[in-house]
């Protein structure tokens, strides 16, 4: 009896600004011809992996990323939960893909969000895509959080940062997880942004290793000596996040499709 080929799920994990370095691994990825028919994301990975779904390659990714600033992507609230908001985030993502919802995605695409009321994991599948990315993406203390069926959402990452369970749930048995913060070392921070986004990925960091544990294939970019809120590296962790994919995409065995 022939062995039916395996199917390709890619998850991408939260970590802010690191998640330039998921540019490059889409670049290496792209490189080796494998293309993943589930994706999954969490935060920043959200943002990416809803471009991905939708066909965007990872040139143009590049391009977006290049010259982006904070205020491209933020501005200011007037909520009582936070002081900013990621509005921004949706419009430029609306910008690349259109007004369309998450069911539209030419890949299955899976979200992962936090119900901050009552600390449940929340997987979005349908609605508004520049909608349930702002949720992911919403860093408690920095973005006000998103409401979606009634539902106050915010980051993914505080249940599920490198959404491994979530992409294997769409059907994807062999999965790659892209694991931005297992090879970080913090470093000092320089101003509030940082306090804020340095506390909130030490309590994820434990679990998020056990999450990347559950990958058949395991990318983590080496990325020591980057911040988490500095734009100006974008750049360079995309280059980051390529070298680290292309070396270990080079010494793997990868399912034949």
């Amino acid at each position: 009896m022939t062995t039916p080929p395996s199917t390709i799920g890619l998850a991408l994990s939260g970590g802010a600004v690191l998640g330039a370095a998921h540019v490059g691994v889409l670049q290496a990825l792209e490189e080796h011809q494998v293309q993943a028919e589930y994706v999954a994301g969490t935060s920043i990975g959200a943002f990416i992996a809803t471009l991905y779904a939708f066909g965007v390659e990872a040139k143009t990714m590049e391009n977006m990323g290049n010259g982006l600033s904070w205020i491209d992507v933020t501005g200011l609230s007037l909520s009582r939960y936070a002081l900013l908001s990621n509005e921004k985030l949706g419009k430029l993502l609306t910008k690349h893909i259109g007004q369309k919802n998450l069911e539209d995605a030419p890949i299955p695409l899976a979200l992962v969000a936090t119900d901050i009321s009552n600390g449940e994991k929340v997987v979005l599948r349908e609605g508004p895509a520049d909608k349930a990315v702002m949720a992911s993406t919403c860093i408690p203390g920095i973005f006000k959080p998103v409401e979606i069926d009634g539902r106050l959402l915010v980051d993914g990452g505080i249940v599920e940062n490198t959404p491994i369970d979530t992409v294997k749930s769409l059907g994807a048995d062999y999965v790659i997880g892209v694991d931005l913060l297992s090879n970080l070392i913090h470093n000092r921070p320089n101003h509030i942004v940082d306090v804020i986004i340095n506390s909130f990925h030490y309590t994820l960091r434990a679990a998020a290793l056990h999450q990347t544990e559950k990958a058949d294939l395991a990318i983590a970019p080496n990325t020591t000596g980057f911040s988490r809120s500095r734009m100006g590296q974008i750049k360079k962790l995309m280059e980051q996040g390529y070298k680290d994919a292309l070396h270990i995409l080079q010494t793997s065995n990868l399912p034949q499709p």
